[in-house]
């Protein structure tokens, strides 16, 4: 099963469960009511709202940042990758087109790397091989600078290849960074716990059950934790930064 498919059944679960803790607190509240026990817990039902209402703020802002971040990284790695090309003018004349090739194939085993990354065998043997060229290089552009001018192209290229090499592990652990799962979880349980409130309070009020606002709080919160959850993994589900690698495709094309 695909993440998305996954996501929409932990939305449509939440969903369902929103409903029923409606349900529970409405015939909760009209058993006080019955039994002439008078709400006092505005209050309360005040702060788990709030509570709710920061919790859901906090994810989805820090999600949306996480979001932002990711797509500026692969602006600064086509940057690197860029700037490491263009000072391969720098070597000699003799060595260059063997680096070139080999940055071609790193380009495109980078671009994999991202296309790929529901597919974990597949990604696994994508970044191994991007290690492996990033060796290649390394080693090529080293050989090339000690047969040329010892100085002035060591001075540039190399720090230009660690800036390249360096992203793709900022990349990597950016791609990691999530909230811990018991974020989502206490989301879940307080958007639970803020739907036997509301139901409670709809009863003590005295109002009638209304299908509509109730299908709509449970609509309201479920579709806001799907689209947390979906923009916290922008490789997996249906918001993506996958627009983001045409620079890195253009790039390619490039390089000629």
């Amino acid at each position: 099963m695909n993440f998305t498919a996954i996501v929409f059944l932990v939305a449509a679960g939440l969903f369902l469960c929103t409903l029923a803790m409606l349900e529970v607190g409405h015939r909760w509240g009209l058993v006080h009511v019955k039994e002439g026990i008078e709400g006092a817990g505005s209050a309360v039902e005040g702060s788990v709202f709030a509570l709710l209402g920061l919790l859901i703020a906090f994810t989805f802002s820090g999600a949306i940042s996480r979001f932002d971040s990711r797509r500026e990284l692969v602006a600064q790695e086509t940057n690197a990758i860029g700037t490491a090309w263009l000072r391969i003018d720098l070597l000699p004349e003799e060595k260059q087109a063997n680096i070139r090739d080999l940055f071609r194939r790193y380009l495109e085993s980078r671009l994999a790397t991202y296309r790929k990354i529901s597919e974990e065998q597949s990604t696994d043997n994508d970044v191994a091989e991007s290690t492996r060229l990033q060796n290649q290089i390394w080693k090529s552009s080293v050989a090339a600078c000690r047969s040329g001018d010892p100085i002035t192209p060591c001075m540039l290229i190399l720090p230009a290849l660690n800036d390249m090499f360096d992203i793709t592990t900022t990349r990597a652990m950016a791609a990691m960074i999530h909230p811990p799962l018991i974020v989502f979880f206490m989301l879940g349980i307080l958007a639970l716990i803020s739907a036997l409130l509301a139901g409670y309070g709809m009863a003590a009020a005295g109002k009638t059950r209304s299908l509509f606002h109730r299908i709509a709080f449970a609509a309201v919160i479920a579709a806001t934790v799907y689209v947390v959850i979906d923009i916290e993994y922008p490789r997996l589900g249906l918001i993506r930064v996958d627009s983001a690698d045409s620079v890195l495709s253009s790039l390619r094309q490039t390089m000629k």
